[in-house]
């Protein structure tokens, strides 16, 4: 069976803005809405042209069920185009760009926005359990046992259940992301210092692209009491090692890994328009890349940081390239120690013979080529959205530097990674 190729034509993204102590000014669907706003303004054809609308979101707010429906229709999409969401943890805006790719393959769609959102600032504070007992009898309790009921109220009932550190931890190890990066510096001998230069780096790349004015697909938010939001504010530019060292072990309290050397809570969103080569000729479309393959992983929950090996490994076995044959890479830096422990990962032949079937080393990655304007640790990681803003900044960087192949890879809470291969036409 023959699939159609499916091409990337163009993207956006919203600022990432690092999550403070309060909700922030815009919800999931505000991002999504503001960034697609932008996106479907600049291009030759209609929004209900579109066929279909999917993005991926984790934690969307109690009024956003099923936000790719909302934002189509909040888009001006119209009744007419389906929209729908996903959820792959850290790695739902890829899968809304692997489920759009799928169905432009298929024929069943030629023309489809997909990508990623997510206001984390915005997660729930949940009522617990003894709570909800005690709504429950109240509300069909009579007059007399609700005065009663009044009586048997404790103060542990008000304390809340925090969503999002439910969400930023695995609910069988009942352990956080943070303590399964710690496991990966164990294993392959990752020091605080190297860390921390890694951390460094990831700041001092995306300070100098944003100076270079390489950041393009941001577009500004503006909130309601008229502020704007024209680039990412968790970026630190006087990030130092001196700084960095001096920060306390967030998740283990004889550990490693800290505030600073792990991606950052954000609000954001990342969306694409992926079109069939029918698509791209009867609307005169420019193409960014076409996507070549996709490949999805899973391993340990408690390894989960080393799903870009698992996951893309297979995807360059399938097409017979070697690491250096990928000309850029995008690796989400979910953690500092999580990417290089990928890294390390490649370059252990016990590793890849054990675990990756194969037959010696697959070798060293050439870090000139790998998040060259940064990453998640200095721009933040809102989940819904990094998976596609890291396609959709992988597609730039190709362009930028005339180049041909490039692998865009993320690590799944749960223990799963996601690659996909794309190609500048």
């Amino acid at each position: 069976m023959s699939f159609k190729s499916v091409f990337i034509v163009d993207g956006c993204r919203t600022p990432f803005l690092k999550v403070g102590s309060r909700p922030g000014p815009f919800s999931a669907s505000d991002l999504a809405v503001a960034a697609g706003r932008e996106l479907l303004a600049r291009q030759p054809f209609q929004p209900s042209d579109l066929d279909e609308v999917i993005l991926g979101c984790v934690i969307p707010s109690e009024n956003e069920a099923n936000i790719g429906r909302l934002v189509a229709l909040r888009l001006g999409c119209g009744n007419a185009v389906p929209g729908w969401t996903v959820q792959r943890n850290c790695a739902s805006g890829l899968q809304a760009l692997d489920s759009a790719l799928k169905d432009i393959q298929l024929g069943r769609a030629e023309l489809v926005l997909a990508g990623g959102t997510e206001a984390m600032s915005r997660a729930p504070l949940i009522y617990n359990s003894k709570m909800v007992n005690w709504f429950s009898y109240f509300y069909s309790a009579d007059l007399v046992h609700k005065l009663i009921s009044i009586f048997k109220l404790r103060p542990s009932f008000f304390a809340p259940i925090i969503a999002l550190r439910c969400g930023l931890s695995d609910p069988l190890l009942e352990w956080s992301m943070g303590q399964t990066a710690e496991v990966l510096a164990e294993k392959f001998s990752i020091s605080r210092q190297a860390m921390d230069a890694f951390a460094l780096r990831s700041h001092q790349q995306t300070v100098a692209a944003q100076q270079a004015g390489y950041l393009k697909e941001i577009v500004p938010l503006y909130d309601t009491e008229g502020q704007v939001y024209a680039q990412d504010t968790g970026v630190r530019a006087d990030s130092s090692l001196e700084k960095l060292a001096k920060l306390r072990p967030l998740f283990d309290r004889f550990g490693l890994v800290t505030a600073g050397n792990s991606s950052q809570v954000t609000d954001g969103a990342a969306v694409l328009i992926l079109a069939s080569e029918e698509a791209v000729k009867r609307y005169q479309l420019p193409v960014l890349g076409r996507i070549v393959d996709v490949n999805w992983a899973a391993l340990s929950p408690k390894e989960m940081g080393l799903g870009p090996v698992y996951a893309a490994t297979p995807l360059l076995e399938r097409h017979h390239l070697s690491l250096d044959q990928i000309d850029y890479w995008e690796i989400n830096e979910a953690f500092a120690a999580q990417v290089l422990a990928c890294l390390k990962a490649w370059e252990d032949s016990n590793f890849c013979q054990k675990e990756l079937g194969l037959t010696e080393a697959l070798g060293a990655l050439n870090q000139d080529r790998l998040n060259i304007d940064g990453g998640a640790v200095a721009l933040g990681h809102p989940v819904g959205a990094s998976g596609a803003r890291i396609v959709l900044h992988l597609l730039e960087v190709l362009k930028r530097k005339n180049a041909r192949l490039g692998v865009a890879s993320i690590c799944i809470g749960g223990g799963q990674g996601g690659a996909m291969l794309l190609q500048r036409e």
